[in-house]
Order: structure tokens, then sequence, then C-alpha cells
């Protein structure tokens, strides 16, 4: 199930991106970037549509996927 981020309270969205990037290790290559700025980052793709909050009701688990990877 897709969550509107916009439906969050702003406190649970970072909370939420901050858990995904904290998880993902993601290299940001050759200038390590803050944890501020990775939040910054994906909320930007919230807002373009690029990414998605999605629940999984089996796994009882919350992500972030990248709109490609659900079609």
């Amino acid at each position: 199930m897709i969550i509107p981020w916009q439906e969050l309270e702003e406190d649970t969205l970072t909370n939420i991106i901050e858990s995904f990037v904290l998880r993902e290790g993601t290299d940001y290559g050759l200038v390590e970037k803050t944890l501020s700025e990775k939040v910054a980052d994906v909320k930007m793709q919230l807002q373009q549509g690029e990414i998605v909050i999605v629940w999984s009701e089996l796994h009882e688990t919350i992500n972030l996927k990248h709109i490609r990877d659900l079609k």
C-alpha cells in the first residue's frame, strides 16, 4: 500500500526518511553528504513523485521505493 507522504506529520516523515537513509548506506560519491542533506534529497524525490512510501501489510514494514520499481 502506498502511503501519501503529504498525509504524514513532518516528524514522522523525517523519521521514516532518516531510517531509510541510514539503513541503505548509499554511496554519495567523492563528497560525503550530511544526514540532513540526504534527508532533504529524499524529500525532494518524494515531492517530485520519483519515490513513494510503501507499507507492506504482509511484513509490517515501511520502505521507500522508486516509482519505476512498482510497475
